[in-house]
């Protein structure tokens, strides 16, 4: 079942038959937006597909105008972002599998209850961005993948999204945590223990564990592109590298992508012989994934090929921003 009509089992579609007909509002919620890509690329997609909706950004954490901008009847969709993710799951009528498994919310649409009000469902639409920008690069991946361990970069909220990616679609029978500080980790294994038991999830905490472990067909990266300077980043660094170095190859995606996409991990993958994938590739998909939900088409081809022209040349361009952002 496809992400739009599984999106139907929450109820009917709030749209009428010409979605050029109303002039709907989407908003992104987050604690620091100013410098979000997601306008540019949003205005993008719309356009494309013929939408005059608009997309605009409402800088708070308070959940009291979060409900306040739901209940306009114009307001289709929501983007929510950091520090939001987990404390505006609750403010919402309902959660996707996604969304409760991994514990965040980073997206909310509009469906229709049988009464025919207006019910604002929560998914978690990273973990579909990742899923569909390594099935664009390697459409065979879910059978290549399957049965061979994953790894996965970082203990916090984008690491969950990608673990939920590696075991819903691409079968991972083992998953691999490499991250500085174990607490996290901790967590992170304490957490799924709690929503999806059957996730299998190993810490490598030495390079020796690294050098012992099987080779994974996925590792993906969620952490800023940093030097490494205290002694857990050194060793991080240093247990990625020992798997880089290993045969059998697969797929490296880091969800990095601010200053520059071509990060250190991506470019280690690279160099190893890694099919890799940069995260504005991620963000792009991750903006489709939301747009196919409130739109409830299909994005325009033409539209997605602007897009990734479009981030690449204001990624390539911005090297004033932040050391480095993850979606």
């Amino acid at each position: 079942m496809d992400l739009l009509e599984r999106s139907y089992v929450y109820g009917s579609s709030p749209l009428p038959s010409q979605i050029s007909a109303t002039r709907y509002h989407v908003y992104l919620f987050g604690g620091s937006i100013s410098k979000s890509l997601s306008p540019l690329l949003h205005s993008i997609l719309f356009r494309a597909n013929s939408a005059p909706w608009t997309f605009s950004l409402i800088e708070t954490t308070d959940g009291a105008i979060f409900q306040n901008q739901l209940n306009d009847k114009y307001c289709i969709g929501t983007t929510i972002t950091m520090p939001n993710k987990v404390t505006f799951r609750s403010l919402l009528d309902d959660l996707t599998e996604e969304a409760r498994v991994i514990g965040a919310v980073n997206t909310s649409f509009v469906r229709l209850d049988e009464h025919g009000k207006r019910k604002h469902i929560g998914t978690n639409t990273d973990c579909v961005g990742i899923r569909d920008s390594i099935l664009y690069r390697m459409p065979q991946a879910t059978i290549t993948a399957k049965g061979r361990p994953s790894m996965v970069i970082g203990g916090g909220g984008a690491a969950r999204s990608a673990i939920f990616a590696l075991w819903k679609w691409f079968g991972s029978t083992e998953i691999y945590i490499a991250n500085r500080i174990k607490s996290e980790v901790d967590a992170l294994i304490e957490f799924f223990k709690s929503t999806a038991p059957e996730i299998r999830l190993q810490h490598l905490t030495t390079v020796e564990a690294a050098v012992a472990s099987g080779t994974p067909y996925l590792v993906i990266g969620t952490i800023p592109n940093n030097f490494p300077r205290e002694p857990g980043e050194v060793l991080c660094r240093q247990i990625c590298d020992t798997i880089l170095h290993k045969g059998n190859k697969g797929i490296v995606l880091d969800m990095c992508y601010l200053p520059s996409p071509v990060t250190w991990l991506y470019t280690s993958g690279k160099d190893n012989g890694w099919t890799v994938i940069s995260g504005t590739e991620v963000l792009v998909r991750v903006c489709i994934a939301q747009q196919i939900l409130w739109l409830e088409k299909n994005a325009n081809e033409q539209g997605v090929e602007k897009a990734m022209s479009a981030i690449k040349k204001v990624v390539s361009q911005d090297q004033t921003g932040p050391k480095a952002s993850k979606i």
